[in-house]
């Protein structure tokens, strides 16, 4: 019978690194106007009053998904010139703000993680350059994600959207401040039950399902805190269909962070006797995913082949 061959029903350790404001998503959106404001309300930058308006349009709220889709439905019906107070609400990146410390705790602390408040001066030189280009052509400062970015990665945005037109800018700026205000609203409370993670494994080779392929689940670590030695998830085995029998994670158990399925691809076309090299081309086939709303479906197959494999995000 193929079938989990052993699950460990422990959710992974971000659990013990995070500590959250609220007990629970519920607990968060059944708050009063004024303790959600008070909650809620930092998560988009020195702008409450898209906390305010949420609340007193939406609440109560039974999920972060539910809270963040609120807030982000007062951003959209906005006037054009709240929308452009919320964007120069944002600091500069590695700015005279950040130098001087006068940044919101959050915007500090992402910063930070980002390797910002640690510039060489050649790269100080270039981001306020940049910060000045930026400014004088779109009238707001640029506005990146960055709590899980590197400087390579934030230059290489900044130099590219400088040359953006402004409306296409102020589009991806106002989707980098859902995006800022959604990691903040992930570190207040632990998301609702509702997710799940699954898999399927299909043999290109053969076009059938991969049945009997091993698979382990691993556990990387969390941006919401320290990254986490790697910890196992479980063991399993897909069933005739190449599935798993149920979800390999659910509910509490399943967290925001970095996951990492190994698929036993070698030995499985090995017992299949497909045709292979002395040295396996595919051995142990490791794929790399970040889910970032585990109250959501996560679907993460592998199709394969003894040469070849690709994935992509289902639900």
């Amino acid at each position: 019978d193929s079938a989990v061959v052993d699950e460990i029903s422990r959710p992974p350790p971000i659990a013990k690194i995070m500590t959250f404001t609220c007990k629970s998503a519920a607990e968060l959106g059944a708050f009063d106007a004024a303790a959600f404001v008070a909650a809620v309300g930092p998560v988009y930058e020195n702008s409450p009053w898209i906390a305010e308006r949420a609340h007193a349009k939406s609440a109560p709220f039974d999920s972060l998904t539910a809270i963040d889709e609120a807030l982000w439905a007062v951003v959209c019906a906005a006037a054009p010139e709240e929308q452009l107070s919320l964007l120069c609400a944002h600091p500069d990146l590695a700015g005279k703000a950040a130098v001087a410390g006068d940044l919101t705790a959050e915007s500090t602390e992402e910063q930070q993680r980002a390797g910002l408040s640690q510039l060489t001066r050649e790269e100080m030189t270039e981001f306020a350059a940049l910060n000045k280009r930026y400014k004088e052509k779109f009238g707001f400062p640029f506005i990146l994600a960055v709590r899980n970015a590197n400087k390579r990665t934030i230059l290489g945005s900044f130099r590219r959207r400088v040359e953006n037109d402004p409306g296409v800018e102020k589009a991806d700026c106002l989707a980098q401040v859902r995006k800022i205000a959604w990691m903040r609203l992930r570190l207040i409370a632990p998301p609702a039950p509702t997710g799940k993670l699954t898999c399927h494994v299909l043999d290109t080779a053969h076009g059938c399902p991969a049945a009997g392929l091993p698979i382990t689940l691993r556990y990387l670590g969390g941006s919401g805190g320290s990254m986490a030695d790697s910890v196992v998830i479980g063991h399993f085995e897909t069933n005739d269909d190449g599935r798993l029998n149920g979800p390999a994670l659910s509910g509490d158990a399943f967290k925001e962070g970095i996951y990492e399925w190994t698929f036993a691809v070698g030995e499985y076309f090995a017992v299949k006797g497909s045709p292979t090299a002395g040295t396996a081309f595919l051995d142990e086939v490791p794929l790399r995913f970040g889910i970032d709303n585990p109250e959501k479906h996560y679907h993460v197959p592998l199709l394969c082949s003894p040469w070849s494999y690709s994935t992509y995000r289902g639900s």
